[in-house]
């Protein structure tokens, strides 16, 4: 249970729910209640395959261009460590992304991508899965775990413009640059671990 309570606040870090909210409201302000159920729906379904894709897909990916998983994890961590920085003292989550809305097509981008299934989420769907660390089980649990905040994300878009009048603008920054915080933290474990295991396998273990 508290491995599973661990992946699920991993997840909820890295994809950030709450910081979407804006997102959503920013580029769905034009369109009717109903239109805007329908592009939740969408964008929250598109980042789910993304997602699964990675935790299915990612590691076999990894290992045909011979790219050891602690090395990514070691450049995972780093991105992720400077993605959390711009999350705290730079500009926020919403703010980064409301200057990407042009497109019509706004389920998929920015909202599916890379709002939701942003980079930290696709490689922690690929980290936490990891074969050789992980059995099928817990592989499960890991999926679980990355649906329910999915489930979540969708239920806050839904609701959004009854959370948007709750907490505000503000109010979302504050709680980003929280998960920015925590997710700084998740980066630098990253790659502490990802070191670790590097250097386990290149230098010689003495005696």
């Amino acid at each position: 249970m508290s491995d599973f309570l661990a992946t699920f606040i991993f997840f909820f870090a890295v994809i950030d729910p709450i910081g979407t909210v804006p997102v959503f409201l920013a580029v769905t302000r034009a369109y009717e209640e109903h239109v805007k159920r329908q592009i939740a729906i969408k964008a929250v379904l598109i980042s789910g395959a993304i997602l699964l894709f990675f935790l299915v897909a990612g590691e076999v990916i990894l290992d045909a261009i011979k790219v050891p998983l602690s090395a990514f994890q070691i450049a995972g961590g780093i991105v992720l460590f400077l993605f959390a920085l711009s999350m705290i003292f730079g500009d926020s989550k919403p703010d980064q992304e409301l200057k990407m809305v042009s497109a019509t097509d706004t389920a998929i981008f920015p909202l599916a991508v890379p709002s939701i299934a942003s980079p930290g989420a696709m490689l922690a769907a690929v980290l936490l899965t990891e074969n050789g660390e992980y059995n099928i089980m817990e592989q499960g649990l890991t999926a679980l775990s990355m649906f329910a905040v999915l489930a979540i994300v969708l239920l806050l878009l839904i609701g959004a413009s009854w959370i948007h009048r709750l907490i505000g603008n503000s109010g979302a920054s504050i709680i980003s640059r929280v998960m920015g915080l925590i997710l700084a933290s998740v980066a630098v474990n990253s790659v502490l671990g990802g070191a670790k295991e590097y250097f386990s396998l290149v230098i010689p273990v003495a005696g």
